[in-house]
């Protein structure tokens, strides 16, 4: 495939025949999604997956794999320009745990199995992208940093890619955040956020008479009311999520544990300061209105950020898109393009193909659509490595 171009468009006229070229590498593809599907990875523990992946790379002729202080897994495809680099990231840790059956079923049109769309596709797209450009027979002028970050959901709180690119010498031009799931995904921005978790504990209570009236869970449904009456703009966008609640053990037994997991987003960093503040105020209250002790703990964090609509990062994703016939979903995210555009690197994340039953045991992802998932990737790639996703130099 010729990889020198003119204009985006002549990368656009390759769209319509380029998944049905795709198709070629299945084999290789379900193999590979296979191998590092079945090998649990939850947050912290992904060293296993992540040396599945770096054996892939290495059986399909990479030369440069490593693993970093993190447990980062990286490979590089080498460009013609050493100067150049591309950055690929799929995060390799998932939410289920190592007791959790890893089996997956392949069937006509889908793939059935934990994880599969978040993140196993992710990773087996890195897997196979040295098969796949030298299928296509493209040779990039930029070396692609093919990268499967640790540490990413939850307390990882992005770590893996936080060390990554702390550490990191070489010079990105670009970077593309690879999910599973959704075709037609483009996120380029990140809102605020913290992750929470207030946990309440009283002492073992002897007096039956007080027993109902000091409760860990009504202590903490006190602190979930005035959660609740925190004023809540419209503008910035603002949420407040209340994700769990958990305590108590019996009908029986007084409950002397409970906790709440919550997510606080905000458009505006200083609207997600001021939540946070004004919950350390309810918890301090709390502490002083029951015969409880309360610790609140930030799980993780975001800061709000992101390109512009407008930047041609941006526009060529949707260009590809509007070719390929894929309907852009577009939507601020949390995940791993939140701490690129953090430090001012453009930066985008697009999904690979449909997928259903998300984080259940049964997670599914459709096989078809992967060919234009990956069609939209190559594309963006080629535009990169040509200079049309740059944005215009200034002049003085």
């Amino acid at each position: 495939m010729e990889t020198k171009f003119g204009s985006i468009d002549e990368i656009l006229d390759l769209l319509p025949a380029l998944p049905d070229k795709l198709k070629g590498i299945q084999e290789t593809l379900i193999a590979n999604l296979i191998m590092l599907s079945e090998i649990p990875s939850p947050t912290f523990e992904e060293e296993a997956r992540v040396k599945m992946l770096l054996q892939r790379m290495l059986e399909c002729g990479l030369d440069t794999i490593s693993t970093d202080e993190a447990g980062n897994g990286v490979g590089i495809i080498p460009g013609k320009d050493l100067s150049k680099n591309i950055l690929l990231v799929a995060h390799a840790d998932s939410v289920y745990s190592s007791k959790v059956d890893h089996a997956i079923s392949v069937l006509a049109d889908e793939i059935v199995g934990p994880g599969v769309a978040d993140n196993s596709l992710g990773m087996a797209v890195l897997a196979t992208l040295p098969n796949i450009l030298e299928m296509l027979g493209i040779e990039l002028e930029a070396n692609l940093i093919l990268l499967s970050s640790t540490k990413g959901l939850g307390r990882g709180n992005l770590d893996g890619l936080r060390f990554f690119m702390d550490n990191n010498k070489l010079p990105i031009e670009a970077g593309i955040c690879i999910e599973g799931e959704k075709l037609g995904r483009l996120s380029y921005t990140a809102e605020g956020m913290f992750r929470g978790l207030i946990t309440c504990r009283i002492p073992e209570v002897q007096d039956w008479q007080r027993a109902g009236q000091n409760s860990a869970i009504i202590a903490l449904n006190d602190v979930i009311n005035r959660i609740l009456e925190i004023p809540i703009p419209r503008r910035p966008r603002t949420s407040i999520v209340l994700g769990a609640v958990r305590g108590g053990k019996s009908y029986n037994v007084m409950a002397t544990q409970s906790s709440l997991r919550f997510e606080v987003r905000s458009e505006d960093a200083e609207m997600v300061n001021s939540i946070r503040e004004r919950i350390d105020e309810i918890m301090a209250d709390a502490q002083a209105s029951h015969e409880a002790e309360f610790e609140f703990e930030i799980v993780s964090s975001r800061e709000p950020g992101g390109i512009d609509v407008g930047h041609p990062l941006v526009k060529s994703c949707r260009q590809v898109m509007e070719r390929l016939e894929v309907q852009p979903t577009i939507r601020p995210s949390m995940s791993e393009v939140s701490e690129l555009i953090a430090r001012g690197l453009p930066s985008v994340t697009l999904g690979i193909t449909e997928a259903s039953n998300l984080h259940d045991l049964n997670e599914t992802i459709s096989i078809n659509p992967i060919y234009t998932g990956l069609a939209q990737l190559i594309a963006m790639l080629l535009a990169i490595d040509g200079g049309f996703c740059n944005e215009p130099e200034q002049l003085d």
